[in-house]
């Protein structure tokens, strides 16, 4: 989502300055790797949000108060 605001709030000029920004900091060589890692941790990030999601539906739910059957 937020990715998605961002690329359009950003128009193709500026995403041209900032990859070449990015392009003179790490260099050609570096910026494959670094895209790489960026592209794991968002796919464990999502991994773990949705293993969290699973736990909250697989819990069983709490027990009843006594007398209340």
């Amino acid at each position: 989502m937020a990715i998605a605001t961002l690329a359009a709030w950003l128009g193709g000029s500026e995403l041209l300055i900032i990859l070449a920004i990015l392009l003179l900091l790490f260099g050609g060589s570096k910026l494959p790797s670094l895209a790489k890692g960026l592209g794991q941790s968002v796919k464990e990030f999502k991994k773990a949000s949705r293993d969290e999601d699973d736990d909250k539906k697989a819990a069983p739910p709490p027990p009843a108060p006594p007398g209340s059957n």
